[in-house]
């Protein structure tokens, strides 16, 4: 277990370099994103994804999201992209919002019980982007285990995990403990699942219709 202070220049190299490696090999590292600390490893790697549920003591019926480095990624993810999903990441990406779309048949991969879908945000944080501008998409998810409040430091994640999560990137404390609104955009219409750091408003604004909440 190694944590790598973001904030040194030299340390921030290394640390991403190892936490490349970890990721590339199946293994887990904690990152910070602009909500709060994620735990996460290949979204490809049906075993490392396995092993993050069992880090967070979590079972495949709460799967996973997948975080992503450029809009241009999601092409390749996703069965299509539709103008509603264009729209809403043109607006928010990258920041604080998720979107629910059925992914491609094609995929290797495994995140849980997902019903055919996947959700999918790029973070404003420069250390995520890096990272996942070097790996590909990673399944993260938040950074603590069952039942205990998400990371807001690194070292808040380093005492729930330990020696379970490999390399710890330390972004300084996270920003807004406000969780990302996940939109559903696998209907007709978008359904907002989980209200969060962008309002139903501001969906409304940019999509120029109406938006329902699930609740």
């Amino acid at each position: 277990m190694t944590v790598y202070d973001c904030g040194d220049p030299g340390q921030r190299e290394d640390g991403l370099g190892a936490a490349a490696s970890a990721v590339r090999s199946g293994r887990l590292v904690v990152l910070p994103t602009d909500t709060v600390y994620g735990i996460g490893c290949d979204a490809f790697s049906p075993t490392a994804v396995s092993a993050l549920l069992t880090a967070k003591n979590r079972g495949p019926d709460m799967p996973v999201g997948v975080l992503v480095g450029s809009w241009a990624t999601i092409d390749g993810l996703v069965l299509s992209v539709p103008h509603t999903a264009r729209t809403l990441v043109e607006a928010f990406w990258p920041g604080d919002l998720s979107i629910v779309l059925p992914h491609a048949p094609s995929l290797n991969w495994d995140l849980g019980r997902t019903g055919g879908t996947v959700m999918l945000r790029m973070p404003l944080h420069p250390v995520a982007i890096e990272l996942l501008r070097e790996v590909g998409p990673m399944a993260v998810s938040s950074a603590n285990r069952s039942g205990q409040p998400p990371a807001a430091t690194a070292a808040e994640a380093v005492t729930q995990f330990q020696d379970l999560v490999g390399v710890y990137l330390d972004g300084g404390p996270s920003g807004d403990l406000v969780p990302s609104t996940i939109v559903d955009l696998t209907g007709d219409e978008p359904l907002v699942l989980r209200e969060g750091a962008v309002s139903l408003p501001a969906l409304r604004e940019a999509l120029g219709t109406e938006v329902r909440s699930a609740r």
